[in-house]
């Protein structure tokens, strides 16, 4: 890996701070209203089940916002409420993967796109709209915006929010938090509600159910008891879908999510660089980075720039990312010391060149390097295990014999002076 340029990085996060500042609108303070002490008993006349988990939920949501709230007159408020008419605007795979838990929770969907899919709603139920101001005359409940993060911020500023009541809830499905919700805080009006959601999973890793699977919210801002059982009922759609709800605040999100989804994204990007390939003896750890490689590479490009550019932490998971590698390879060149390579070398000498210590001690009986026998003598494998034959030494007499000649050349040599 390439060493980054944090010098680049910093200037990426100056940009990023740009785009993700919106100046917030406060909140209004909350409306007040009266209540009846007492209210009919709805449940018998209604279809709708009472169910004691969102029964708390709601009371404990507006104990801590409006005060003391009796639960029993809010839960005949929830039962009694219709169902509701959600508008999906960007009706793309994600778009039709969250519609069909919707419709399938007994809500009524709306959907909007640049694209048709009016073909499709028609078989599965679904309203079509090719205008977005059109879909907004039929004032929907909730706006779900399921558009990438580099085109959100366009595709709210073109909905007619005049068309819209008062007490509509808006709510987002990108892979970051603090933007939509700064973005939201700004454009929409103060009455509007705003919930932020990630649900931790898409069409190929929740095609089997949602049971156990994290959908993270933030209740940004919700006002009155109308918005609160909404809210409240479009939260159950996924709570009863079998989710592990998760309520974290925007900056929590995108510190976790910097850490685990755009780390992931990132390894799967550096390994399809590599083209790596299935092999007849894969393991189940690389059969595990093959498939981080397909789901990864699977998303569009502008998805991750998006993970990247909308994330204030994601600079510095990049920086980590840079250290961390260049710290493993410090770690695993740094034991190759000079010394080390060398004897690993003279381990295993090239063929024909005798060993250092074979140069130097020239009168002791050494063996050659050990090299594989040749093919003709190859009978079992027992071959392989066979060292060569010793190299024979110089016999005595003949060293005795040279001795002589060479003191009598010397001896001659002396008488003739």
């Amino acid at each position: 890996m390439a060493s980054l340029d944090l010098c680049s990085c910093k200037a990426n996060n100056v940009v990023r701070n740009q785009i993700l500042h919106f100046s917030t609108i406060s909140d209004r303070p909350s409306r007040q209203f009266t209540l009846s002490p007492t209210m009919p008993d709805f449940a018998k006349f209604c279809k709708f089940p009472l169910r004691t988990s969102r029964r708390t939920h709601i009371a404990s949501h507006h104990n801590n916002v409006m005060g003391s709230v009796n639960p029993i007159v809010e839960s005949a408020a929830e039962v009694a409420s219709p169902p509701l008419r959600v508008s999906i605007v960007g009706f793309g795979n994600f778009g039709q993967f969250i519609a069909k838990a919707i419709k399938r929770q007994g809500h009524a969907v709306l959907a909007t796109s640049r694209s048709d899919y009016s073909d499709y709603c028609n078989q599965h139920g679904i309203e079509f709209y090719r205008s977005i101001d059109e879909m907004c005359e039929q004032q929907p409940d909730v706006v779900m915006v399921c558009t990438s993060i580099l085109s959100t911020e366009n595709v709210l500023r073109g909905i007619p929010l005049h068309k819209l009541r008062p007490d509509t809830i808006f709510a987002d499905v990108l892979s970051v938090k603090q933007f939509p919700r700064n973005l939201f805080m700004e454009v929409l009006p103060p009455e509007f509600g705003i919930v932020c959601t990630h649900p931790m999973f898409g069409p190929e890793s929740g095609k089997n159910g949602w049971t156990g699977l994290p959908f993270v919210y933030d209740k940004v801002r919700i006002d009155g008891q109308d918005q609160a059982v909404k809210c409240s009922q479009f939260l159950s759609v996924f709570e009863n879908e079998g989710c592990r709800m998760v309520e974290m605040s925007c900056e929590e999100h995108d510190r976790h999510a910097a850490g685990s989804q755009f780390i992931t994204h990132t390894i799967g990007r550096i390994l399809s660089h590599l083209d790596l390939e299935s092999t007849p003896i894969n393991t189940k750890g690389y059969e595990t980075l093959l498939q981080l490689t397909e789901n990864t590479v699977s998303d569009s490009f502008d998805l991750y720039y998006g993970l990247f550019m909308y994330n204030v932490n994601a600079t510095e998971q990049i920086e980590n990312l840079d250290r961390a590698f260049e710290t493993v390879k410090q770690k695993l060149f740094g034991r190759l010391h000079d010394i080390l390579r060398k004897q690993i070398v003279e381990r295993v000498p090239m063929q024909g060149i005798p060993s250092t210590s074979m140069r130097e001690s020239k009168s002791k009986a050494t063996t050659g390097p050990y090299f594989l026998p040749s093919s003709d003598k190859m009978k079992d494998l027992s071959s392989f295990a066979m060292p060569p034959p010793p190299t024979p030494l110089p016999s005595k007499t003949t060293h005795n014999h040279e001795a002589s000649i060479n003191f009598n050349k010397e001896t001659h040599h002396h008488s003739l002076r």
